[in-house]
């Protein structure tokens, strides 16, 4: 804990250390925030239950009772935040900037640990292009996000995904067009091993995006694909012999966006076609479908869903929003060998629906609130033959969230 310590007392103090470098610039900012939560069963969630996503199906014991009808509840504040902007002496005609920004989600059992949210620096030139090495928010998360306060910012129907990336924009007039590299390391697709960067390391092709947005007097709308080439597996193993395969995975989604802001009002959406992204906290992923008799050499075939959300929120000291998702099992193209040769999350639920709406009171270094969340999930059987869900049943969790946030 006492190197963590030391880091973290170098960040606070950076911006006292420096503030006389010449030709530097520095912005600190960051917040304390605390998160109550009540669930009314258990569910796929993340950072120890404040990363919320959907219900967990019946898990009936010897008896017929569901394991997972449990009601939980925390409290925690590990997601309090810190971070610097900082911008530089010009390289060429290139203004420099940089940002370093941590939070404490890093924790194991009891102990906080800092963690990279962003790290990145930027070039930018007057003409309008920008070139940005490092990680940041991935593009499919985009420049339209939900006003919600709940930790998982409208996941899993909105992309949630930092991730290092080449990024490349350039703004011409209204229109600003982006495309990127992107690399795996903690938000990670699902495989034969589980969720691994090896799947992308050893596809070597990086996940690349191309898109853009247009804005004008509050409005912002936006377009862009998104392709993902994985390789699941270089060896494979028949009757007790290991044979070398080349297998691969590829998939292609495309994202819609559009967002309205003014001082009191705030109405916006996104909807995907979305195909294989797990890495981006959504439902979906991919199964084989089909197995070579002689090498064992597999060919797979993604899945696809449907997934849209819709949020507005009015007014600006007091606030009060509403958020709504839904997501549509589409299935797959070719049909599967074995629902136990599908990875990914969320497989066997056929839609998701998401209703919350929330309240709070917003002061200038201020924001408390509750947020109330109803998601519900129809979990069934995989039909091999187009990788469909049916027989499906319905599961609730009830979600209720306090926060707190003082920002600085």
């Amino acid at each position: 804990m006492r190197k963590h310590f030391l880091l973290l007392s170098c960040l606070l103090f950076v911006p006292f250390i420096f503030a006389q470098k010449k030709n530097f610039t520095y912005n600190f900012y960051g917040f304390v925030r605390g998160d109550l939560y009540y669930n009314s069963r258990n569910n796929v969630e993340a950072v120890d239950g404040n990363f919320y996503l959907y219900p967990l199906n019946k898990a009936p014991d010897a008896n017929g009772n569901d394991l997972n009808d449990n009601p939980n509840s925390s409290f925690y504040t590990f997601t309090t935040r810190f971070g610097l902007d900082m911008t530089g002496p010009t390289v060429g005609s290139a203004k420099t900037s940089a940002k370093v920004e941590v939070d404490l989600g890093g924790f194991n059992l009891a102990n906080y640990l800092l963690r990279i949210r962003q790290a990145y620096v930027n070039l930018s030139w007057e003409k309008g292009s920008s070139l940005l090495l490092g990680q940041t928010w991935h593009p499919l998360f985009g420049d339209v996000m939900p006003d919600v306060l709940n930790l998982n910012t409208g996941s899993p129907f909105q992309p949630f995904n930092r991730s290092a990336q080449i990024r490349y924009q350039h703004k011409s007039n209204r229109f600003t067009f982006t495309g990127s590299a992107i690399y795996q390391l903690v938000y990670l697709s699902a495989g034969p091993n589980g969720k691994s960067e090896e799947y992308q390391k050893n596809g070597v092709i990086p996940e690349l995006f191309a898109g853009v947005t247009y804005h004008e007097n509050g409005f912002l709308g936006g377009l862009g694909v998104e392709m993902i080439s994985l390789k699941p597996r270089l060896h494979s193993s028949m009757d007790d012999k290991v044979y070398k395969v080349d297998e691969r995975v590829t998939s292609v989604s495309f994202m819609a966006q559009a967002q309205y802001k003014t001082n009191n009002l705030f109405l916006a959406g996104k909807t995907l076609l979305a195909s294989n992204q797990t890495h981006n906290a959504m439902l979906g992923g991919y199964g084989v479908s089909s197995i070579n008799d002689v090498t064992g050499e597999q060919k797979y075939t993604p899945s696809r869903h449907s997934t849209t959300w819709l949020n507005a929120v009015v007014g600006s000291k007091w606030k009060g929003n509403l958020f709504m998702g839904y997501s549509k099992n589409l299935g797959t193209t070719d049909k599967l060998v074995s629902p136990a040769l599908f990875y990914g999350s969320g497989i066997d639920i056929d839609q998701l629906l998401c209703i919350s709406p929330g309240f709070s009171y917003n002061l200038p270094h201020w924001k408390a609130g509750i947020e109330y969340t109803a998601t519900t999930a129809w979990y069934g059987d995989t039909n091999l033959s187009n990788g469909k869900v049916t027989n499906t049943q319905a599961i609730t969790n009830h979600r209720i969230l306090g926060v707190l946030i003082y920002y600085f």
